[in-house]
């Protein structure tokens, strides 16, 4: 029987990303930032295809994800391995998120995961603020 033309299925960015990292975990032991520097440069695209193709629960699975990566991040940063590109990566989507989320109607609440996230990367930066490891961090 073909596939039905008309239905859809919603896109997950929760579950992009942990298929994302469960493939490339499977071929190193080491965690592949590039990888993770891809899904945070989705993560915008998905916040708005999770929440319009499933409006009861798509900002909640977009939320998932992008924690996720940050969880990952600060792990890496806490073993000292996180690299300033894959840092300067999850400050760019917090800023195109909460650029997306302030311009589509029905996304202002994912503000709030975008801050929640953006919090953990400031713990993450040097006593100054405004670099990570001395170096310069992007910043909007």
């Amino acid at each position: 029987m073909p596939p039905d033309a008309t239905h859809v299925n919603p896109t997950d960015f929760g579950e992009f990303v942990v298929q994302s990292i469960a493939r490339t975990s499977r071929s190193s032991p080491q965690l592949d930032q590039g990888v993770l520097r891809q899904c945070l440069g989705l993560s915008s695209s998905f916040m708005v295809t999770d929440a319009t193709m499933n409006p009861e629960g798509g900002t909640g699975t977009w939320f998932v994800g992008f924690s996720r990566l940050i969880d990952l991040l600060v792990a890496l940063h806490s073993r000292n391995e996180l690299e300033l590109e894959t840092f300067n990566a999850a400050s760019k989507a917090c800023s195109e998120c909460w650029g997306a989320a302030g311009m589509w109607r029905g996304l202002e609440d994912c503000r709030n995961g975008v801050r929640t996230v953006a919090e953990k990367l400031k713990d993450m930066l040097d006593a100054n603020g405004r670099t990570y490891k001395g170096e310069s961090v992007y910043a909007p």
